[in-house]
């Protein structure tokens, strides 16, 4: 940052010293994402939840070591008379509006996140019933015993019912624009004060937070830069403080750099590729081929064994991340060791799977991906097209941003897709719910390819259930052998983390990819 010249005036030196402790307390990040909306329920991808934990405010919600720990709710314990939880209040909180908090936001946050328009529906799939006790207590009834209710709420984020239906907000502005696209009123530690999208998001201390504030901001700017060049010239130059997505190909400069610090770690996001497992033809329309090749698991496991991960790896991501066989990484809770290798890249064994399933000549279909959200996310589809092109699987890539790719995928526009998936639970449960279980409007709402398995929704209820830890992971066993058998996805690798901050930005990097404002701390 730019530093006032010494003055010789007494009076001019005190004005200068205030002006640096003000720049210094102003926070600039960068990301290549922009968060597509501020409506807490209308849009269930880490972008929007990351950044709006900082404006809004749940029941519960993670520390800086991914533990639960109380926010809005000071305490829960489950029913005694019937499943469910518990969750009692926190008292004197006020929204950024005013208003105060009590138990009927709560119902109405729970009410809008169940609606037809909401995009976090499955995490209360489980849910029968809420109800009011009193202004600081509120059940939440489930069909069955569900010990991890609280951890799967950790990102369900509370509204004012006044505000919401005083500017037209009852339900969430998933497709369509409504007053919480563009506005807020959490409780949070920080407050909204400006808005451009693609551009600049602007926001301020809350000065009546409830919790005690660990940070020394004034002021936080953030400012979308899809180009990752750009993005590391602005904090080489001192435009930003802190870049939080660093392409890898820059971190061994990084590391090098004087005045610059690295954040490193891998993130609990598995990337790997889907499939549309239900579509009659291809959505590509490729010429001469008949039918769906993809519904047949075949040619879906000679996809997996024509992609080289360790290849993509040490190119794309300089050896940081690690290769994945499951839906979550290594090491979550639920991970099968059962199933830890994944499909060996043996191209042979590819073009042998596609002659048995009758598609020994190849044919054509649409790859479509992000060029914005995940790390190399284009260069790595770029790389799985030519892999998968040896041995006759001629994926037309086709890229786009993020912002426009969650709509196609849910109208089904691709026969394969690049995805990548971080448990909010960190528990195995998460991704199956998400991702695995048959789509009916409450589970399965990012299974866009439509994979279906009865003995996978058999288990489900039975996994949400289950207190017994070696019962429940012979189950989480058995579903992750399934998905294995049937290829329901490819996982491809645990994707790394990496930020980058200039010197005496101190910060909390989580493994989640969640940025938390209230734990910046910048140098006076």
């Amino acid at each position: 940052m730019k530093r006032t010249a010494m003055l010789a005036a007494s009076t001019m030196l005190v004005a200068a010293s205030m002006t640096i402790a003000a720049q210094a307390e102003t926070f600039r990040w960068a990301s290549t994402t922009d968060p597509q909306t501020m409506d807490p329920h209308a849009a269930n991808v880490a972008p929007v939840t990351s950044f709006l934990n900082n404006i809004y405010e749940g029941l519960v919600r993670r520390n800086a070591d991914m533990a639960i720990e109380p926010s809005l709710a000071t305490s829960w314990e489950p029913l005694t008379d019937e499943p469910g939880w518990r969750f009692h209040l926190r008292e004197g909180v006020r929204f950024h509006g005013g208003e105060d908090f009590t138990a009927d936001d709560v119902l109405f946050s729970y009410e809008r996140a169940i609606a037809e328009q909401s995009d976090v529906r499955s995490w209360f799939a489980p849910v029968t019933d809420v109800r009011v006790v009193d202004d600081f207590t509120v059940d939440f009834v489930t069909a069955a015993p569900n010990p991890l209710f609280p951890d799967s709420i950790a990102n369900f984020l509370i509204l004012d019912r006044g505000w919401a239906e005083a500017n037209g907000a009852e339900v969430p502005a998933r497709d369509e624009e409504k007053y919480t696209t563009r506005n807020t009123n959490g409780s949070g530690p920080f407050i909204l004060t400006a808005r451009e999208t693609g551009v600049e998001i602007r926001l301020i201390p809350n000065p009546d937070w409830w919790d005690t504030a660990t940070h020394n901001l004034t002021e936080a700017v953030f400012n979308p830069i899809e180009n990752a060049a750009t993005g590391l010239a602005a904090l080489l130059s001192g435009e930003i403080d802190m870049l939080s997505q660093v392409a890898v190909r820059d971190v061994a400069r990084l590391r090098e750099t004087e005045g610059i610090r690295t954040f490193e770690g891998l993130e609990t996001r598995v990337i790997m590729l889907g499939f549309n497992h239900t579509a009659d033809a291809l959505w590509s329309g490729a010429a001469g081929t008949d039918g769906n090749p993809f519904a047949d698991p075949l040619v879906r496991r000679a996809a997996a064994h024509a992609i080289d991960v360790l290849a993509i790896n040490q190119v794309l991501m300089s050896g940081m991340a690690e290769p994945a066989s499951q839906l979550l990484p290594e090491g979550l809770s639920g991970w099968s060791a059962a199933h830890a290798d994944r499909p060996a890249h043996e191209p042979d064994t590819a073009r042998a799977l596609m002659a048995e399933a009758g598609q020994a000549d190849g044919f054509s279909f649409g790859l479509r991906c992000t060029n914005d959200r995940y790390l190399n996310d284009e260069a790595l589809c770029q790389a799985v097209t030519g892999m998968l092109q040896q041995v006759g699987l001629n994926a037309q890539p086709e890229t786009m941003p993020v912002r426009n790719y969650w709509g196609e995928l849910r109208e089904g526009n691709f026969d394969m897709f690049l995805l990548g998936w971080s448990p909010g639970t960190f528990d195995a449960e998460h991704p199956i719910r998400f991702l695995a279980a048959t789509p009916d409007g409450s589970v399965g709402t990012w299974n866009f390819g439509g994979f279906s398995d009865a003995r996978v929704d058999e288990l489900l209820p039975m996994i949400q259930q289950e207190l017994d830890p070696q019962t429940r992971n012979a189950m989480l066993d058995e579903v992750a052998g399934i998905l294995q058998d049937r290829v329901a996805y490819i996982p491809l690798y645990t994707e790394p983390l990496v930020w980058a901050a200039r010197d005496g930005i101190d910060l909390v990097q989580r493994p989640d990819n969640f940025f938390m404002l209230r734990w910046v701390n910048v140098a006076q």
